[in-house]
């Protein structure tokens, strides 16, 4: 066996794991953005706290990105962008129960839930990232695929 003959197994391996870290971002961050939701809902018609409103608008913005990250190319920046996003999560979590951020983190089942997603989340995409090549040559990839479907 020569080294021509291993190449394809070791690009389809690559692609498979790919696709398979690709869909675990896509669930983390489908589940953070669930969490945010449900913890906010019941939340919005109360008291001054804007956080229920700032929790619906994330987890929309969440919801954009797993669906581009599903349905769209390699992209590094798309990738960058879920990693910041579920990072920026964490951070306003921490940054918001700054006082006692572990009490406030075992009282919520729904902060379990979503920081474990944002943790897997940030470090799929982080993988993602770096599995990627670079936008350019995605985007040369994607007109180069879209000159040859023309061409049928």
């Amino acid at each position: 066996m020569n080294g021509s003959e291993s190449a394809p197994r070791t690009e389809t391996s690559r692609s498979g794991r790919k696709r398979a870290i690709r869909l675990i971002a896509v669930q983390a961050s489908l589940l953070s953005a669930a969490a945010h939701v449900l913890w906010a809902w019941p939340r919005l018609s109360t008291s001054g706290d804007p956080r229920p409103y700032v929790f619906i608008l994330a987890a929309t913005f969440t919801l954009a990105i797993a669906v581009a990250t599903f349905r769209g190319g390699e992209y590094r920046r798309l990738y960058a962008l879920g990693a910041g996003t579920l990072a920026s999560f964490l951070v306003g979590f921490v940054l918001w129960h700054r006082s006692a951020p572990i009490e406030a983190f075992v009282a919520d089942p729904y902060a379990i839930v979503g920081t474990l997603a944002e943790i897997l989340g940030v470090l799929t995409f982080a993988a993602l990232y770096r599995l990627a090549p670079p936008t350019r040559v995605a985007v040369e990839r994607r007109r180069e695929e879209n000159k040859m479907k023309e061409k049928r």
